[in-house]
């Protein structure tokens, strides 16, 4: 009896000891099945019609820096994707309209994740990220009951202002992406002390000199998900629905409640089709012109 329990108790010892292994097999079978490694550095990127080239061991390795970063943050890459076929179509017309390089468009991937209702814990927010002196600076209102930063085609449009104004100023589309990020006086004195032409070729501090390659990381991402090994089909993505109409007003409303319930729609629709609506109210005290969307019900 003794001896069939040393029996006993020894295959339950072998059993215990190997079955970790095949599972850790498993499971590695499991993740490599799951998830694909990053995409290797192309040769080149064509952005904004520029073309930039990975020749060189330092931009090399942070243009691999990005694409990895991009393959391995699951959750924000997937949302990206089902949120793009929404934003990309309402942003797309006003950037060709402006005459900028479509290009442009994955500024918003890295500043917002595409996200309208973002807003950073330094203050910027909106698709396009803009704090609230530059969005002053181009227009837009921003204030306790408005902010314009919210409302997806002024501030595309103050953004569009911006990049043309960088633009003319340094005349090299990724010298103007990292003054998005690091602004135009900021890398305008580096070009100036460094002796430089391009903010490629400049000493800048982690978060600028990675921003430029996030943002090309972004376009090969957006452009062939499935090389990071991501798929969000067509049918996956959320779709842009246009307004049912529009109401302009240039006075005041008392309460966005009977507002919304007098065009047939919640207050809580009414609030997410028109973020920059910051209060329950609209005071309006400046008589300004304000175009508020009533949105038409969504269907799947």
């Amino acid at each position: 009896m003794r001896k069939m329990v040393s029996v006993l108790l020894v295959a339950v010892l072998s059993f215990s000891v190997q079955a970790p292994a095949s599972s850790q097999v498993r499971m590695d079978v499991q993740k490599e099945e799951l998830h694909k490694g990053a995409p290797g550095v192309p040769d080149s990127i064509v952005f904004a019609g520029e073309t930039i080239r990975f020749d060189r061991s330092d931009l090399y390795e942070r243009m691999d820096r990005e694409l990895i970063a991009f393959t391995y943050m699951h959750t924000n890459s997937t949302l990206i994707l089902k949120r793009s076929k929404r934003i990309f179509a309402q942003v797309t017309p006003i950037l060709k309209a402006e005459g900028l390089p479509e290009d442009l468009k994955y500024l918003m991937v890295i500043e917002s994740n595409l996200d309208p209702g973002a807003r950073s814990g330094a203050g910027a927010a909106g698709l396009w990220q803009l704090m609230s002196a530059t969005a002053r600076e181009y227009g837009l209102v921003v204030d306790s009951e408005v902010d314009q930063r919210y409302d997806i085609e002024m501030s595309t449009r103050a953004a569009c202002a911006y990049l043309k104004d960088a633009y003319a100023k340094f005349g090299d589309w990724m010298t103007v992406v990292a003054s998005y990020n690091g602004g135009q006086n900021g890398i305008a004195s580096r070009l100036k002390s460094q002796r430089q032409q391009s903010a490629l070729d400049l000493w800048l501090v982690e978060e600028t000199s990675r921003y430029m390659f996030r943002v090309l990381a972004a376009k090969k991402f957006m452009e062939s998900p499935e090389d990071f090994g991501f798929s969000v089909p067509d049918s996956e993505r959320y779709p842009y629905l246009p307004p049912l109409r529009t109401v302009t007003v240039d006075g005041g409303i008392d309460d966005l409640v009977d507002f919304a319930e007098k065009n047939s729609v919640s207050y809580a629709a009414l609030k997410g089709a028109n973020l920059w609506l910051r209060d329950s109210k609209l005071v309006n005290k400046a008589g300004r012109t304000y175009k508020i969307v009533i949105p038409r019900a969504g269907r799947l």
